[in-house]
């Protein structure tokens, strides 16, 4: 499979379970069905862009290393520095939509952070055993970190 190939894979199966997960998770919170699909969608748009500037930034470092290699190191590095930028990003937009308070909506964005670090990580880990990247360090980079939520 290509790098391009694998990588529209990963971001799209990645999303859908995102959106789906964000949205059943907000409405057991107590929020419409409305409101946590709006959040969800916008959520995943936005972490969409996010991804893309992130990740060209990560794997422009990555491919500078002497070692390529996704270590448990690396996996973690990148999970803890993708979602500590969405929640930046994040915060004000869910509380915009939910019409909650800043505080309110960081407690929100805090529950969804623990979520998504667990799910990033295991995605990636599940999605490199199910479709392999190519071995070749002058290849092209892989999706596993075309991460978003």
């Amino acid at each position: 499979m290509s790098a391009t190939l694998r990588r529209v894979v990963y971001v799209l199966s990645y999303e859908l379970i995102a959106i789906i997960a964000t949205t059943v998770g907000l409405s057991l919170l107590g929020f419409s069905g409305g409101h946590s699909s709006t959040v969800a969608v916008v959520s995943s748009a936005v972490a969409l862009i996010w991804n893309y500037l992130f990740n060209m930034m990560f794997e422009a470092w990555e491919q500078r290393q002497e070692n390529t290699q996704r270590t448990l190191r690396r996996r973690i590095a990148h999970a803890l520095g993708f979602e500590g930028g969405l929640v930046v990003i994040l915060v004000p937009i869910l509380a915009l939509i939910l019409g909650v308070t800043i505080l309110e909506a960081l407690m929100l964005e805090a529950g969804l952070l623990v979520f998504f670090l667990i799910y990033t990580f295991v995605f990636a880990w599940v999605f490199d055993k199910v479709v392999p990247r190519a071995a070749a360090k002058s290849s092209a980079v892989s999706a596993e970190h075309c991460t978003s939520r």
